[in-house]
């Protein structure tokens, strides 16, 4: 999980509409009708095919420089920044059942004082995990 920074080609179609493709990923590939959805879309699938890459464990290829990408007339590179993270958070956000033990005593003072378990191993999980 990370952030991370790809060059996207954007070839502007005849019609107006915006392509945009991720050379270095593997069917990493979108469109918008104007350029401002064409980005939107973009960081998107971005966030998108690198969640997926993190889920299988599969080898994140390195990005290659903006400067190093060769456009044709009507296409332009730019980059397109994600947090993988932050989309697992907005899209992968049900709720999973835990069960757990403590000491008996502990769960008494808990309750005394209207302890919230779920928000206390939640945060204490983002805490152990160095995750804001």
């Amino acid at each position: 999980m990370a952030k991370y920074i790809y060059a996207a080609v954007f070839t502007k179609e005849d019609n107006g509409q915006y392509s945009v493709n991720f050379n270095d990923l593997d069917g990493c590939y979108t469109c918008g009708d104007n350029l401002e959805e064409a980005i939107e879309m973009a960081e998107d699938v971005l966030a998108l095919t690198l969640y997926g890459y993190e889920l299988e464990d599969r080898k994140i290829p390195p990005a290659t420089s903006i400067l190093d990408i060769k456009v044709n007339e009507n296409e332009f590179a730019n980059y397109i920044a994600c947090d993988t993270l932050g989309y697992r958070k907005m899209h992968n956000n049900k709720a999973v059942k835990k069960t757990l033990t403590i000491p008996e005593w502990l769960n008494e003072e808990a309750l005394k004082k209207d302890i919230n378990f779920s928000a206390v191993l939640q945060e204490a999980l983002q805490e152990k995990l160095m995750i804001k």
